[in-house]
């Protein structure tokens, strides 16, 4: 793989990935504004040489000793060894073009520089502080005889002197029976810690390298073939907020005053408390669904608006659609975010625009059942009026909603076959995008512009009128005191102080506001608001996720009459529903997008060999999953601390749908199907007597995660985030009020998917984006009267 390191058309600037093209654009405007301030040139935007879609690394800041990587080395390796190929079933079919390509495939190692290293940095980067420690240390002692010994026993005795061997002396056939044995490690379950993080980011790395034209040398082997081309006629051009954008990453302390300034605000500075004051009506913390549709609605009552968005801002033209840079853009932590004890993986926005900007499309209203639950169960008038319905209305009409798709993915056509033989029922999944609209990586940014997220439509809305967005910026608290005028015991919110994630912007920005709102999300406004000094018990209690568990189905090109690559096409267009008692939905079973990385790093691992022909089927390969509406629910008290495990009751209904998704895999004609269960749980279709897959079928359980004493597990995922900081008919039932408001804070307000009194048990896009309209268009009919 070395040799495939080259100078790419992407690259990394600090913390983001842009086309160089992107970056070009970006850096003469930069020069031409501060030519005409005056001001000196910062220098904060040095270009690092790193990997995938970068350029070589010489020095690496992972810090790993030389005997750690050597170890390291050993591990990638029998993860992704060097071997001959023995697959000629596939060679030269459709799905894959030459033995030569495929031969170049099975010979690759994850042994080959820069792997290891690059696995390391990101370990490093993205992993817990806990595990990354746990990991240094394992890689220590398998450094040496002593630690090869106690943590891999009688596998590492050879025949000759000095008979036990370090970890990277022991052969390959060795080696993989001791990582299948830290896979299914039930007493010291850390060593599955360690396997599955090195697991992960081996494959991840592995499958996510691109060399100087954006391709990795792996994606002609497995039928992978991704447009990365920014002059694609498809693609929008043209950056809509720009006018309302100020990207502090490229700001220091001599031009950050100034481009405030422009915008119409406020700023004055205070030089003893090195911050800078800034005023506006209404300061909104995130850009997502909640945030972006407060925006939009506020600053068109005539407020002023500022939007503190952590994330990057990227029009289509800047999306890159290679699975590395946009995972680490677009995503928080990279997309590599868990819970405490690694049970859940969890996708959440990191960008301007936030969910709505990677999310697979999916607009369902919020079932009839549902509101009705909330109104009269939980005592919120709001869900059952008619306000809401037509907020609703309001919203699919603002994100340009089409209810049906005139062709389908591969992925979308095998769950509609399969239901339809099954007898099932399937919906068509309305989208916010055009009914033609076949673009399977819209999860890294829509390169087309084509399907209608926060940044091309509320936030668009909310700059037209006055609006102005500061990225790179990151909320610390909320400015609260008390206030004696109020006669209830409440403080007031006057704000929100923020810092740059820029170390050239050295002061801290104070945010005055009459009007303060949390929009961060599920994850980040309870933290938010417990740092803050705010005391309600609810405060990042009820937290629910929509577990999801995923299925796989096999269907060569040769015998299906599916049409398509599984990564093509709109990723959610149909879904089958399990209505159980009281017409509550039990799961529903959809369609995911998945890269080729991701597919790889999630996907079991048994042997080398078992993994690089798994990956020949790649583009053949249906992901379908169950996902539940959870009855049990988690907490997020800290940032980045999630706790959260399914209640008994999710995991029967995980059971169900998991098993209901293969019977639709079988029933469409899938050669084979499988689950994520750590050993590779599979079973061939052909020929098989419908007793052996009802005896298959029950062996399928959702057993615990990867850090639970069960022999078999499954990783569970996660791309819904709701409840955390719910509303209440009282402050002993939910954090905040009817209203929006916080009971302890005047002025201050929530307006995300943390509000919701449950789960959704469907996509919650529309829910949320209904719910902030409503919400804020109260706040600004109360502000109109003051």
């Amino acid at each position: 793989m070395d040799g495939y390191i080259k100078e790419s058309g992407y690259i990394k600037v600090e913390t983001q990935w842009r086309s160089r093209d992107a970056i070009k654009r970006k850096e003469k405007i930069r020069e031409k504004k501060h030519k005409i301030m005056g001001v000196e040139e910062p220098k904060s935007r040095e270009c690092h040489p790193l990997l995938r879609g970068g350029r070589r690394v010489d020095r690496y800041s992972h810090g790993l000793s030389s005997s750690q990587m050597e170890s390291l080395s050993a591990i990638c390796e029998t993860f992704i060894p060097s071997i001959p190929s023995q697959d000629p079933l596939h060679v030269g079919s459709k799905e894959v073009p030459s033995a030569k390509t495929v031969q170049s495939f099975f010979n690759a190692s994850g042994s080959e520089k820069p792997i290891p290293d690059e696995v390391a940095e990101l370990f490093v980067k993205r992993g817990s502080r806990q595990l990354v420690g746990l990991v240094r240390l394992i890689l220590w002692l398998l450094s040496t005889r002593l630690g090869t010994l106690l943590i891999c026993g009688f596998l590492c005795f050879g025949s000759r002197w000095p008979f036990i061997h370090k970890f990277s002396e022991i052969s390959l056939q060795k080696r993989e029976l001791i990582l299948i044995n830290w896979s299914k490690e039930r007493f010291l379950v850390p060593l599955r810690g360690v396997f599955l993080i090195i697991k992960v980011f081996c494959f991840f790395t592995f499958f996510s390298q691109t060399d100087e034209t954006s391709k990795n040398p792996a994606w002609d082997a497995i039928g992978y073939h991704q447009e990365t081309d920014e002059k694609s006629p498809r693609t929008q051009k043209g950056r809509p907020l720009e006018k309302g954008i100020v990207e502090t990453t490229h700001e220091a302390d001599t031009t950050l005053v100034k481009s405030l300034t422009e915008k119409g605000l406020k700023v004055t500075e205070d030089p003893q408390q090195n911050h800078y004051n800034i005023e506006c009506d209404v300061v909104i913390v995130g850009s997502g669904c909640g945030g972006g549709v407060a925006a939009g609605v506020l600053a068109q009552s005539g407020q002023k608006v500022i939007v503190l968005e952590k994330g990057d801002y990227f029009a289509p033209e800047d999306y890159s659609c290679l699975e590395a840079p946009s995972m680490d853009q677009l995503y928080e932590k990279g997309g590599f975010l868990t819970s405490v004890d690694g049970e859940m993986m969890i996708m959440a926005g990191s960008t301007v625009g936030g969910g709505s900007a990677v999310n697979w499309s999916a607009c369902i209203k919020t079932p009839s059942y549902l509101l009705k639950e909330w109104a009269v169960d939980h005592r919120i008038p709001l869900f059952g009026s008619s306000d809401y319905l037509s907020a609703m209305d309001t919203v699919c009409s603002r994100l340009g909603v089409t209810e049906t798709c005139t062709m389908e993915g591969v992925q979308n056509q095998a769950l509609r076959k399969g239901c339809k033989n099954l007898g099932l029922k399937v919906e068509s999944v309305p989208r916010n995008s055009s009914e033609i609209h076949y673009c399977g990586s819209c999860c890294f940014g829509c390169k087309t512009g084509e399907k209608k997220g926060t940044d091309s439509t509320w936030l668009v809305d909310a700059v037209d009128h006055g609006a102005v967005i500061l990225t790179g910026c990151k909320a610390k608290k909320f400015i609260l005191e008390g206030n004696k005028l109020s006669g209830t015991g409440k403080m007031k919110c006057l704000g929100v102080m923020a810092t740059s994630l820029n170390k050239n912007i050295t002061k801290e920005l104070h945010i005055k506001a009459k009007v303060t709102i949390s929009s961060c999300g599920s994850l980040l406004t309870p933290p938010l608001m417990i740092s803050s000094g705010l005391k309600n018990p609810n405060i990042g209690k009820n937290l629910r996720l929509h577990p999801v568990l995923l299925a796989w189905g096999y269907f060569p090109e040769s015998v299906s009459d599916l049409k398509g690559k599984a990564y093509e096409g709109g990723i959610i267009t149909s879904l089958h529903k399990e209505v159980g008692e009281n017409s509550n939905v039990r799961y529903i079973i959809e369609t995911p997008a998945v890269g080729p990385s991701s597919f790889a790093a999630l996907h079991p691992w048994v042997s080398g060999r078992n993994m690089k022909e798994k990956m020949l089927k790649y583009a053949r390969t249906c992901n379908i999953f169950a996902l539940v509406k959870d009855q049990g629910s988690g907490e997020v008290k800290a940032a980045g601390k999630i706790k959260y495990n399914p209640c008994e009751l999710d995991k029967e209904n995980l059971t169900a749908g998991l098993r209901q998704a293969l019977r639709i895999l079988i029933a469409a004609g899938a050669e084979e199907v499988g689950t994520l269960r750590n050993d590779g749980q599979r079973i061939k279709c052909k020929g098989r007597k419908e007793e052996e897959l009802d005896e298959f079928l029950d062996s399928v359980v959702a057993f615990g995660g990867p850090m639970s004493r069960e022999k078999h597990w499954y990783t569970y995922f996660s791309a819904h985030q709701m409840g955390s900081c719910r509303m209440g008919a009282t402050p002993e039932e939910g954090a905040i009020d009817e209203n929006g408001e916080s009971w302890e804070a005047e002025g201050l307000f929530v307006c995300d998917g943390s509000v919701l009194p449950t789960a959704v048990g469907v996509n919650p896009m529309i829910t949320i984006e209904s719910t902030a309209y409503c919400l804020s268009k109260k706040i600004a009919e109360s502000m109109k009267k003051v």
